[in-house]
């Protein structure tokens, strides 16, 4: 079978905080410039009880409404490092939540803002191998819930949502191909601590992002164009085939030098990060939606996709958008 997009929905918390909220808490804190630099200027913030298995019931019941038939979803991917428990499998409490069918599979994958890319592999992998006919792939974080108020590093950027993109058999081949990686040595660079098995030295320590700015920047400067690059190769692409690039949202630093690497015409890439902040997994999605939404994108568009970050793991991929909103 043959793989493509049908859908995509999203859900943004509407508790939002701008530089005035930063402020507020840090009065030392340069907010033009730390602006400038990510940026972002607002991000969606989570209710104190609301978890990512909240914001992902709110995208897909959103996506469901439309006309897709609960009966007709195989298998539901939870993409989330953010999940309401260490066990059970957030996605369990998903299928439940949405009323899907118990023949329906359900599971988490763990990872960040590549995941969605990850996602839309093992989704199509499922359809591709005759296991599934359509089926769910749901990227939702709460990153807000892990960070201090006084992390210069990772408060400005990060931003709560939900996004679920439906995956669907197609009479033609909509989705690839694919280019994946890990480098499991950065792993201490981005990281919640005490968030697992792995006990605390002290009972004093926190459970709380840290994020080492610097390395995590020289890594995505070192990998990203590369993958890019090579998923160019494997296609038997150029830069001129490609309609559109849509980057994981990380920061205006970050996509403004991987554009200058590549020599990447300004316009062929969307940013959204400006008014969302950077939402981890769901920031792919959320973009993909918005730039089909705004027109950028239209039906027969070829679009790589291309995601990066914690792990340190990254993605990319190609996907002829089929004219699903």
């Amino acid at each position: 079978m043959k793989v493509s997009i049908k859908a995509i929905e999203y859900y943004l918390p509407p508790g939002t905080e701008d530089g005035a909220a930063l402020k507020r808490d840090n009065p030392d804190w340069r907010i033009d410039d730390l602006e400038n630099k990510t940026g972002v200027q607002v991000r969606h913030i989570a209710e104190p009880g609301q978890t990512a298995v909240d914001m992902a019931g709110l995208a897909a019941a959103k996506l469901l409404a439309a006309g897709i038939p609960k009966e007709s979803i195989d298998f539901l991917v939870l993409v989330t490092q953010s999940p309401d428990y260490v066990l059970p499998t957030s996605a369990c409490i998903l299928q439940d939540r949405l009323g899907l069918r118990p023949s329906c599979l359900a599971f988490d994958v763990n990872l960040g803002c590549s995941g969605f890319v990850y996602g839309l592999a093992i989704g199509g992998s499922l359809i591709e191998a005759g296991l599934a006919g359509r089926g769910l792939v749901c990227c939702s974080e709460t990153y807000s819930k892990y960070i201090e108020k006084t992390d210069r590093v990772s408060r400005p950027l990060f931003s709560d949502g939900a996004a679920v993109t439906l995956l669907g058999s197609s009479g033609q081949d909509d989705l690839g191909p694919f280019e994946m990686g890990t480098d499991g040595s950065g792993f201490r660079n981005l990281i919640v601590p005490l968030s697992g098995a792995r006990t605390a030295s002290s009972e004093t320590d926190k459970k709380s992002l840290f994020m080492a700015g610097k390395e995590v920047f020289m890594f995505t400067m070192g990998k990203v164009p590369e993958c890019v690059t090579a998923l160019l190769a494997k296609s038997g692409k150029t830069i001129g085939d490609i309609d559109h690039f849509i980057f994981h949202q990380a920061s205006k630093i970050v996509i403004d030098n991987i554009v200058r690497r590549l020599e990447l015409p300004e316009e062929k890439v969307f940013r959204n990060y400006q008014r969302i902040g950077n939402t981890v997994s769901a920031s792919i999605p959320i973009a993909l939606k918005d730039a089909v939404s705004e027109k950028k994108i239209k039906k027969g568009d070829l679009v790589m996709l291309i995601g990066f970050g914690v792990g340190y793991s990254w993605g990319s991929c190609l996907v002829k958008w089929d004219g699903a909103q």
